[in-house]
């Protein structure tokens, strides 16, 4: 059958490939993690494992899927275009190189924007290895104005806005509410940072804490940081792990499900 559309995301942990019918349903996926197929609609059982075999390496088990979880019931009733989790870390650069590369006298002197995207993806890794710890990472989330939020992680401490600053081996100051980056004048990324989790907060209905990353910093000073603002070096990611006792489970799952929700940031 033609038009079956595959896509990969992630669900519950797990890299996944989806088979959607054109109109945006999913017929089945498959999980290279245990080499199982899943078959939604039995109808298009051929179809769909014709539509996977490029993707498919080593020995499978094709069947009906085991009994979702409330991230695959999510997963399964929204269509393709309206799912953020398969955006990469710095989805839009990605698509603002491809759109308008740099002309050739920004080439020469080091395009800002390869920096840009260098730092969300790093520090995006960084956030999808808190995984096993219970956290879910939406990349690039898209808000009314072309603006977003660089990436938002969901887990047992909580709903988190993070925006990424990419140092490029600078010192970083954070006087107050303004950052100076190496020599350049202070700019006001704190109260930046602020009104997008403001923003998420309304769209999700849940305390949304701000997060600054400071990416490849050659030295980071902090002196009066706002108390609703964290700010965080890149090696410090990893400490997000330890923090809990906000969110249960099931809670991280219907927020993480809100949020890779394209419409739900229509009108925030």
């Amino acid at each position: 059958m033609r038009g079956l559309r595959v896509t990969p995301a992630r669900a519950g942990g797990r890299n996944r490939l989806y088979v959607n019918l054109p109109g945006g349903p999913v017929v089945a996926w498959y999980d290279p993690d245990n080499g199982r197929i899943s078959v939604v609609a039995e109808q298009y059982r051929d179809a769909a494992l014709t539509a996977l075999a490029p993707h498919v390496t080593g020995d499978v088990t094709v069947g009906p899927p085991p009994v979702p979880s409330a991230a695959d019931l999510a997963r399964l009733t929204l269509h393709p275009d309206d799912d953020l989790a398969p955006n990469r870390p710095g989805e839009a650069l990605h698509a603002e190189l491809d759109m308008r590369p740099a002309p050739a006298l920004s080439r020469l002197r080091g395009d800002p924007r390869r920096a840009d995207l260098a730092a969300q993806q790093l520090l995006g890794e960084a956030l999808e290895r808190l995984e096993p710890a219970g956290w879910r990472t939406v990349h690039c989330v898209p808000l009314p104005g072309a603006d977003r939020i660089d990436h938002l992680a969901v887990g047992p401490g909580g709903v988190l806005a993070v925006q990424v600053l990419a140092a490029q081996r600078a010192r970083v100051r954070v006087l107050g509410p303004v950052v100076r980056v190496g020599r350049r004048p202070g700019d006001g990324y704190a109260g930046a940072v602020r009104r997008r989790a403001e923003r998420a907060a309304h769209a999700l209905a849940t305390t949304v804490r701000p997060v600054l990353a400071v990416v490849g910093a050659a030295r980071l000073e902090t002196r009066s940081v706002p108390q609703d603002v964290r700010v965080l070096g890149d090696d410090e990611v990893p400490a997000l792990a330890r923090l809990g006792g906000v969110l249960k489970p099931a809670d991280i799952e219907a927020l993480y499900a809100a949020a890779r929700d394209r419409r739900t940031w229509l009108a925030v």
